[in-house]
């Protein structure tokens, strides 16, 4: 299966076959790479240019660890697949716990190894996504009146165009004006869906689920 043109894949590692044999392999499937010979290259690069990275975990210079820790301090949300020829447990469950993906022994298995990056990639792409959402909705949100951001706080909290009225004092008539409009300016075309866009606003913490709530 081909990809999307835009994906690109870094492969990080200090043996110049192993990366062009990587660049090969990712290409056959339709996946753009770059590749670089140490991990001092890799975090000179621009990390939104790639979708994963393929990381050596014993290089000169810093270690495939260490710029799996520089990518954390970061805020780099990257996801790191390990690759190493040596079979250290205790650095792959290191490398496990400080967030990478997964961790592959060479010689690899391609198939494997293609899988595991197009999951990668796809959840990556998916969580990109998720992030410009939600900052297309902050944005819309920030633009809004204040009067009209007050009342769909109120509206989400489960109060009545009545009610907000009277907590605002003004119409219940210009209390629905200023949330139709509000709704439109944020892509709501529901109650059910602001209120789902003002808790992922943060503007009012989520009801719990009716099986939690039956349960307790």
């Amino acid at each position: 299966m081909t990809d999307t043109p835009d994906a690109c894949i870094a492969v990080v590692d200090d043996d110049q076959d192993l990366r062009e044999s990587l660049a090969w392999l990712l290409d056959s499937v339709g996946l753009a790479s770059r590749a670089f010979a140490d991990g001092e290259a890799f975090l000179a690069a621009d990390p939104d240019a790639f979708d994963v990275v393929l990381l050596d975990v014993r290089m000169p210079g810093l270690s495939g660890l260490q710029v799996q820790q520089r990518l954390n301090e970061r805020g780099d949300e990257l996801p790191v697949i390990f690759m190493t020829g040596h079979g250290d447990v205790p650095m792959a469950v290191a490398a496990l716990k400080a967030g990478a993906l997964d961790f592959i022994e060479k010689p690899f298995n391609h198939q494997q190894l293609i899988d595991t990056v197009q999951q990668a990639r796809q959840a990556h792409q998916r969580q990109r996504r998720e992030r410009e959402r939600h900052d297309d909705l902050q944005a819309s949100y920030a633009a809004l009146r204040p009067k009209e951001r007050q009342i769909l706080v109120h509206v989400a909290e489960g109060m009545t165009s009545r009610e907000v009225a009277e907590h605002l004092g003004i119409s219940a008539k210009t209390v629905e004006v200023y949330r139709l409009r509000a709704m439109k300016a944020l892509g709501a075309s529901s109650l059910a869906e602001l209120v789902r866009l003002c808790v992922a606003l943060e503007l009012v913490e989520a009801l719990p689920d009716r099986g939690q709530v039956d349960a307790d």
